[in-house]
């Protein structure tokens, strides 16, 4: 069996058994975190958890924009005006009891109400689980850190079907559950699954304490009174992996592993020297193997390629558009405020009105509340700030027409994909003498595509002036509110300078001085280098202006679309050159 397929059968047995592991006690291991689109995939693994809970446990949803009062408690407005009295609504804390609240589009929940969950998973005692939804893309954030971190299980459900998440049997769970607390774990099996977290960099104590937990209520399952080191690896693989930031030293070269080595003479077969069966050390490596055979194959490549992968957003430092005076956008909560200079949230002002009826005495003849102007509140908006990818193309004599070709191809699936997202793009050619801007930033995919089919090729190569008016656009976009990425397809070998001075001498220190402002403007960047073999002058533009360095020799547009796919997701993921 390949590596290849065993790691994928590994990470498919994990997925089987996670929604037993969580029913079995959702609060010690805080929930789950599930990467992917909505589907019947992500439908059929929450419907198989909540049959296997205990009969009559709330599974309860909670919307991305829930507020603070909605999960912590609240007054009732509704019951209050309708009583007549003070009612208090207990929160979604309160009401979930033992059971799972699930976060839909967790990505999107804010900081305030992602921190008041993790406090709340913090608290001692019996309490709920999480399901949090992730649907962000590829180059979004994801769910708060904060979040993300006490959640014991991360697992993407991408490209799976509802086979890959059998049925669970309560019965099994359920004596699981009544068997947990007797079962025990050894001290060494603790010792080998931090050992493999050390060597897989994963830093979070909190991590290490769901893996033992994880592999006591897997041992429940499988009616052991003692964790084996079965348990282990698959606590491993189910909560280490997705948590890795680097290859151990050991697995160094996959392909090297696949050819075992020779067996050793018979002579040396009872050498005192090699190690028990039941050595802690080949128990220790096995963990690893198993943890990292599993992991998943783009977590693997970014490893290999030494850039850890984001782990979700922080909410410091986040730059967001929520201004008072925003008209448009997501509500994020309320203020006091004048409606005159803001949009009013009638709901929000009647409850911030309701506690003080009674000292106000009887409202106006006919009315059912004393509202006042200190009552009022008005809406927190806050608008997403949309990306720009800006195209700088090199449409000069020095790029073969083939190249050209397949440049053209992968920007036509790129501005594709920006549609879809409603962001916009933008197109700077550079050739003979001078850049030109073909498409301004827009949003219309027939305009740009248009353009980009009358893209003719030939003469000089003026790189200066063309990373000169990417800058610029990128400048403008920024200030638009805007997060502008600009990607560079070239072959970094220009002739001609800023002001048509022929050159190639002039022409790469006018480059490099352009690369330098590009840099100086902290902008986003990608170099992709278009010639048949990497261009070091190329390389060492991309350093320059702080940019990602792709090399793509004989690469199709496909392959280019993808590569600017993920250079542009590590980008947004802070992964720097």
């Amino acid at each position: 069996m390949s590596a290849t397929s065993t790691g994928d059968d590994l990470r498919a047995a994990a997925l089987a058994v996670a929604p037993a592991l969580l029913a079995v006690d959702p609060k010690a291991l805080g929930g789950v975190l599930l990467k992917g689109p909505a589907g019947p995939v992500r439908d059929r693994f929450i419907a198989t958890l909540t049959a296997a809970l205990p009969a009559g446990s709330p599974v309860l949803p909670v919307p991305c924009h829930v507020g603070p009062g909605r999960l912590i408690g609240e007054i009732d407005t509704t019951a209050t005006l309708a009583a007549g009295r003070l009612i208090h609504d207990p929160g979604l804390f309160v009401r979930a009891g033992r059971g799972l609240l699930v976060l839909r589009s967790a990505e999107r929940l804010e900081p305030s109400a992602a921190a008041l969950v993790a406090l709340a998973l913090d608290e001692p005692g019996e309490g709920f689980g999480i399901v949090a939804c992730d649907e962000s893309l590829a180059d979004e954030d994801g769910p708060a850190r904060c979040l993300a971190e006490r959640l014991a299980l991360h697992l993407d459900l991408t490209g799976l079907d509802e086979s890959a998440i059998p049925a669970t049997e309560p019965e099994v769970v359920a004596a699981a559950r009544d068997r947990l607390a007797r079962v025990t774990v050894a001290d060494a099996a603790v010792v080998r699954l931090a050992a493999a977290a050390s060597a897989l960099g994963v830093r979070s104590d909190r991590a290490l304490l769901h893996c033992v937990r994880a592999a006591r209520i897997l041992a429940a399952l499988a009616r052991r009174m003692t964790v084996s080191d079965a348990d282990a690896e698959t606590a491993a693989i189910l909560v280490l992996a997705p948590r890795a930031t680097r290859l151990p030293q050991a697995a160094a070269d996959p392909a090297e592993a696949e050819d075992p080595p020779p067996p050793p003479p018979e002579s040396e077969a009872d050498n005192p020297s090699d190690p028990p069966p039941g050595d802690p050390a080949v128990a220790e490596d096995r963990v690893l193997d198993a943890t990292v055979a599993a992991l998943p194959p783009d977590l693997l490549a970014a490893l290999s390629a030494g850039k850890p992968p984001a782990r979700g957003r922080s909410p410091a430092g986040r730059s967001r558009d929520t201004g008072a005076a925003s008209a448009r956008g997501r509500q994020i909560g309320t203020r006091a405020g004048d409606p005159r200079r803001g949009r009013l949230d009638l709901l929000a002002s009647v409850r911030s009105a309701v506690p003080w009826q009674r000292l106000r005495g009887a409202p106006p003849s006919g009315a059912r509340l004393s509202l006042r102007p200190a009552d009022l509140r008005l809406k927190r908006l806050k608008n997403r700030k949309g990306a720009t990818t800006i195209f700088c193309v090199d449409a000069s004599g020095s790029t073969a027409l083939e190249r050209l070709a397949e440049a053209k191809g992968a920007v036509e699936q790129i501005l594709a994909d920006c549609y879809v997202r409603r962001d916009e793009v933008a197109l700077v050619a550079f050739r003979g003498q001078e850049a030109t801007l073909i498409v301004p930033p827009t949003r219309s995919l027939q305009r740009a595509r248009a353009c980009l089919q009358a893209l003719p090729g030939g003469g000089g190569t003026p790189l200066a002036e063309g990373i000169a008016a990417a800058c610029r656009l990128g400048v403008d976009t920024a200030r638009r509110g805007r997060t502008p990425t600009l990607v560079l397809i070239t072959d970094g070998r220009p002739n001609i300078g800023f002001g048509g001075i022929a050159g190639r001498d002039r022409a790469a220190e006018d480059a490099t001085t352009a690369a330098r402002e590009v840099a100086a403007h902290h902008l986003r960047a990608l170099v992709i280098d278009s010639s048949a073999r990497p261009e070091p002058r190329a390389r060492a533009l991309a350093d320059t202006m702080g940019a990602l360095y792709l090399a793509l020799p004989h690469a199709d547009s496909a392959s280019l679309h993808r590569a600017v796919q993920a250079g542009s997701a590590a980008l947004a993921a802070g992964v720097k050159p």
